[in-house]
């Protein structure tokens, strides 16, 4: 009964990273101009900073849940995964939209949400171990 409800599990944080991965392709790909805009200063980077912490969490927990115990090198190179998919999306911005452009300052707001996200993981381990 433990391995079917970790097994359930397991396939449950994975199929949310895989939805999580395409929500943020589509939400940073799709136009929405016809949208009401939001009146907060820098809401654009507290989005990139969501998406790539999110992104960072689950991958995390479901790789977490496939190997049996927290690595940080694994939990490192997810981090860079979200790194290297960020850069990717700016540039299919520039590339391939219309209405949207590729920002620097939205690949460091990706960047510190997914090491925000990694910091976080490491601290939840220190404490569990504890």
């Amino acid at each position: 009964m433990v391995t079917k409800n970790s097994s359930v599990l397991k396939n449950t944080i994975l199929s949310l990273a895989i939805g999580w991965t395409f929500l943020i392709l589509i939400l940073c790909l799709a136009k929405f101009s016809d949208l009401p805009t939001i009146k907060v200063s820098g809401a654009d980077k507290y989005g990139h900073f969501s998406f790539h912490f999110g992104f960072t969490i689950l991958w995390g927990f479901y790789s977490v849940l496939q190997l049996g115990k927290m690595q940080w090198k694994k939990l490192a190179y997810i981090v860079l995964i979200s790194l290297g998919y960020g850069v990717l999306i700016e540039i299919l911005q520039e590339v391939f939209t219309k209405t949207r452009e590729a920002d620097l300052m939205d690949i460091v707001a990706n960047f510190t949400g997914a090491l925000t996200a990694f910091f976080s993981l490491l601290l939840l381990k220190k404490i569990r171990n504890d």
